[in-house]
């Protein structure tokens, strides 16, 4: 079937079967393997992207139900050269990171967060970031980064 995405703002075509999960239209056909493939059960989060700015586990989408629909992975933050999102600059700055394995999710998923309205506490940070798994447990730095960038993205 002929697909079309609105990926990180262009729209990418690629045949693919009607089966295919959006995560492997992304990292198989369209190159774009920062998006981690982790359980390939929708349990870990590793696969988290924006669609239409909500999180959705990408695993567990349909590509085909992502047309029409704008999707926002972690090569799509940053431009070029410029700066980076304020999220990865929290990132980066808190040390939120080890193995990197989970972190584009983990992003994504805290851009979300903030967007969203659930970053005001710690306690709501981890809540609403609980379907995001780190095996090498961040998670202090992560909400530590989540709350640095978070005044940052609401003046925005």
């Amino acid at each position: 079937m002929d697909i079309t995405l609105k990926v990180n703002g262009t729209e990418r075509r690629l045949a693919a079967d009607v089966r295919t999960t959006l995560l492997d239209a992304l990292r198989e056909h369209l190159d774009l393997t920062g998006t981690k493939k982790g359980c390939d059960l929708g349990q870990c989060g590793a696969c988290t992207v924006l669609m239409d700015g909500r999180r959705v586990l990408s695993c567990f989408t349909l590509a085909v139900a992502a047309q029409g629909a704008e999707i926002t992975t972690i090569e799509g933050l940053a431009e070029g050269d410029g700066p980076l999102h304020p999220m990865q600059q929290a990132f980066l700055e808190q040390d939120a990171y080890q193995c990197g394995y989970c972190t584009p999710g983990q992003i994504l998923s805290a851009i979300a967060c903030v967007e969203e309205g659930h970053a005001r506490t710690d306690d709501e940070i981890r809540e609403y970031m609980s379907g995001n798994l780190c095996r090498c447990a961040a998670y202090p730095k992560i909400v530590e980064a989540i709350k640095q960038a978070r005044p940052q993205m609401e003046r925005a």
